[in-house]
C-alpha cells in the first residue's frame, strides 16, 4: 500500500476551524497591517453583498499548507497571516454581537476555542489557534478570552500588529453591520462561503517543499521568509529551536535599524558573491541555485551566522559607526547625505575586514565619491552596477599599498569622469538644486573644511555640529529684501534669481542670523566678522592672524568682498567651486585641448 504523503481539501472556514492550529516558533510572527487586513474584509464583504443576489457565491482566499502532528494539531506552514486573521475575525463577531447586545451564536463558541481529547483520553481545553513564537507573549490567547482591552506585559512588533488587526476588524463590523441580524448573516456567509484549500503533508520538511512548489519560487512573495525556509529544510527537528533562535536575532537586528531585509540581502550578495544584477524578486530563486557558492545544506548556521553578522555591520554603516560600534566620521557624513539611498553599502559589505585604518579611509573616499553621484545626478542603476562589479576586487585589498591600486583603477578614473559635470553642478547650485538636508550637507562640508585647516580637525568635531539646528542658512542677500537692501543691489529687478544661488548662502551661528535679518549688506557687513565659521567670517572681510598662520593659509586666495552684486556672488559661487574640488578631492576637469593630447 503507497503511503499518501500529499492531501488537499476544499474548505470552508467554518469546518476548518473545526480542526486545532499551531503556528511552529520558527515561522515568521504575524506582520499584517492595516490595508491587508481591511483588503480582505472588503473583498469579502463585497461578495457577502452579491450573495443577496446569488446564494452560492463564495470565496476562495488561497491555500494553507500545513503538517498533522501526533496530537492531532495541524502545523501552519504557510498561510498563517490568512488564519490568524480569520481567528480575529471569529473572535471580533463574537464581541460585536456582545456589544449590541445580540445573542450568542452557538456554533462561534466552538469555533474559537474547545475541548479535545489526548491520546491517554484526557479532556484538554485548547484555542482553534495557537501563536508558539515567542514575540506573540499571549495576545491571540487574551483576544479569544474575550478580555476587552488586552494588556500584553511586552510591545513587540507582532503584539502591535496583532492588535490593530483585531481593532482593525472591529471598526470594519461596526461600520457595515448595525444590528444583530446584519452580523448573523455575515457569520453565516464567512464561515459557510469563504473558503480556502488546506494541504496536509506527513512531516515539516515535507511541508516547506510543498510550499517552496506553491510559492512558485517566491515570484511576488517575501523572498526573505522563503529563505528562511529553504534554510530550515536543512535542519532536523532538534536543531529547529537553535535555528529559529538565531534566525529571529537576524530579523530583529535589521526591524531595530529599520531596514529593508530584502534590500539588504541583496546587497550583501552584491558584495560577497560576485554579482553585479539582480533584481529583488530574483533573490530567492539566485540562494535556490547557488547552495554550493553559500552552503546553507551544509552548514545551515555557520551561513545564518554569516548573515547576521553582515546584517549587523550593515545597520551601524547606516548609522555611522564601524563594525565594533565606535563613530567613524565618514559614514555619519554619508548618514546626512544619503537619504534613503543605500547603494554605498555594498562596499561598506564588501571593505569591512579591512583593518580600522584602512576602512577608515576607505569610508572617506566612499563618501567623497558617493557625493560626486548625488551632485551630478549619476542614474542610481549605474552607480549600483559599477560598486557591485568593484565588490570583488575590493574583498582582496589586505594592504595600505593595495587599497590605494584599487582606488586608483577605479574611484580616480570615475572621479575624472565626473569632473566637468561636478564643477558645473557647483557652478549652477541653487538652493532649490538639492533636498534641503543635501544642501546643509554641502554648506557643512565646505565651513568644516576651512574651519579645520585652520585650527585642525582635532579641534572641529565632527560634521554634526555644522548641521546643528542652531545653525542656519544665511542668505546674504535676503528672502525678502525690503527697498534699502534693492537699493544697493545693482539688479534689483533680478534679485530673485541671486537669492538662491549657492553664491548667495551662508551657515551662520543663531544668534547672528537672528540678528541679520532683512538688513542690508552694509550692515550685515558688521555683523559676520563675529561667526567663528571662517567661511561665514570672510564675507565681512579679510580675515587675518598673525604671519604665516594656519588660519591665514586657510583663508588665502579667498575673494574679499566690500559690495555685495550680481558679480559677487557669481564671484564666490565659483570660489566655493574651487573649493569644492579640494573637499571632496575631486580631480581637475580635464579641457577640451588636454583630452586630445591624451
Amino acid at each position: 500500500m503507497t503511503l499518501q504523503t500529499v492531501e488537499s481539501k476544499d474548505i470552508s472556514l467554518g469546518n476548518l476551524f473545526g480542526d486545532f492550529y499551531v503556528v511552529p516558533n520558527f515561522q515568521r510572527e504575524y506582520v499584517w497591517g492595516t490595508d491587508q487586513v481591511e483588503q480582505l474584509l472588503e473583498d469579502i464583504n463585497a461578495e457577502f453583498s452579491a450573495s443577496n443576489r446569488d446564494s452560492d457565491s463564495e470565496y476562495f482566499i488561497g491555500t494553507i499548507v500545513t503538517c498533522l502532528t501526533e496530537d492531532g494539531v495541524y502545523q501552519l506552514i504557510d498561510g498563517q497571516q490568512r488564519m490568524t486573521t480569520a481567528y480575529l475575525v471569529l473572535c471580533a463577531i463574537r464581541d460585536h454581537l456582545s456589544k449590541l447586545d445580540g445573542g450568542e451564536i452557538g456554533a462561534l463558541t466552538p469555533q474559537i476555542a474547545a475541548t479535545a481529547v489526548d491520546k491517554q483520553g484526557r479532556d484538554v481545553f485548547r484555542y482553534r489557534v495557537t501563536l508558539q513564537y515567542d514575540d506573540s507573549c499571549g495576545v491571540l490567547e487574551s483576544i479569544a478570552k474575550g478580555e476587552e482591552f488586552p494588556r500584553p506585559k511586552e510591545n513587540t512588533r507582532s503584539i502591535r500588529n496583532i492588535l490593530n488587526a483585531y481593532e482593525t476588524i472591529r471598526s470594519f463590523l461596526e461600520e457595515q453591520f448595525k444590528d444583530e441580524t446584519a452580523v448573523r448573516r455575515f457569520y453565516a456567509y464567512f464561515t459557510r462561503n469563504v473558503k480556502l484549500i488546506r494541504v496536509k503533508t506527513i512531516s515539516i520538511a515535507h511541508a516547506l517543499k510543498i510550499f517552496e512548489t506553491i510559492n512558485d519560487r517566491g515570484v511576488g512573495l517575501d523572498s526573505m521568509d522563503l529563505l528562511k525556509n529553504l534554510i530550515f529544510m536543512q535542519a532536523t527537528m532538534d536543531e529547529f529551536d537553535k535555528l529559529k533562535s538565531r534566525w529571529k536575532r537576524l530579523v530583529d537586528v535589521l526591524d531595530k535599524g529599520r531596514e529593508k531585509p530584502l534590500r539588504f540581502l541583496r546587497y550583501f550578495i552584491f558584495a560577497e558573491y560576485d554579482v553585479d544584477r539582480l533584481r529583488e524578486e530574483e533573490i530567492y530563486d539566485w540562494f535556490s541555485k547557488n547552495e554550493k557558492r553559500c552552503v546553507y545544506r551544509r552548514k545551515p548556521f555557520a551561513f545564518v551566522d554569516e548573515l547576521i553578522g553582515a546584517a549587523e555591520a550593515y545597520t551601524r554603516f547606516v548609522k555611522g559607526e564601524n563594525t565594533d560600534g565606535s563613530t567613524n566620521r565618514y559614514l555619519v557624513n554619508i548618514h546626512a547625505l544619503s537619504g534613503a539611498a543605500r547603494q554605498h553599502l555594498i562596499l561598506l559589505l564588501a571593505g569591512r575586514w579591512l583593518s580600522d585604518s584602512l576602512f577608515k579611509d576607505l569610508s572617506r573616499e566612499i563618501e567623497s565619491l558617493f557625493f560626486a553621484y548625488v551632485v551630478t545626478r549619476e542614474p542610481t542603476r549605474e552607480f549600483e552596477r559599477k560598486f557591485a562589479e568593484w565588490a570583488k576586487p575590493l574583498r582582496e585589498v589586505e594592504s595600505k599599498e593595495e587599497l590605494q591600486e584599487f582606488l586608483n583603477e577605479y574611484f580616480r578614473p570615475e572621479k575624472q569622469t565626473l569632473a566637468a559635470r561636478f564643477e558645473l553642478a557647483f557652478w549652477q547650485m541653487r538652493q532649490d538644486s538639492l533636498q534641503r538636508y543635501r544642501l546643509r550637507y554641502v554648506l557643512g562640508k565646505l565651513t568644516q573644511y576651512v574651519n579645520e585647516r585652520a585650527w585642525g580637525e582635532e579641534t572641529q568635531g565632527d560634521l554634526a555640529q555644522f548641521l546643528d539646528p542652531t545653525i542656519h542658512v544665511e542668505h546674504v542677500l535676503p528672502q525678502n529684501p525690503t527697498k534699502v537692501v534693492l537699493s544697493e543691489f545693482d539688479k534689483p529687478d533680478e534679485a530673485e534669481e541671486f537669492i538662491y544661488r549657492l553664491g548667495n548662502l551662508a551657515l551662520a551661528e543663531e544668534a547672528i542670523n537672528c540678528s541679520l535679518g532683512n538688513k542690508p549688506f552694509s550692515e550685515k557687513r558688521r555683523v559676520y566678522k563675529d561667526s567663528k565659521l571662517l567661511l561665514t567670517k570672510l564675507i565681512s572681510g579679510k580675515v587675518s592672524v598673525g604671519k604665516h598662520t594656519a588660519v591665514n593659509r586657510a583663508v588665502d586666495g579667498f575673494p574679499v568682498f566690500r559690495e555685495w552684486s550680481s558679480a559677487t556672488i557669481e564671484e564666490r559661487q565659483k570660489a566655493l567651486a574651487l573649493l569644492a574640488r579640494r573637499v571632496w578631492d575631486m580631480p581637475r576637469p580635464k579641457r577640451i585641448t588636454e583630452a586630445a593630447h591624451e
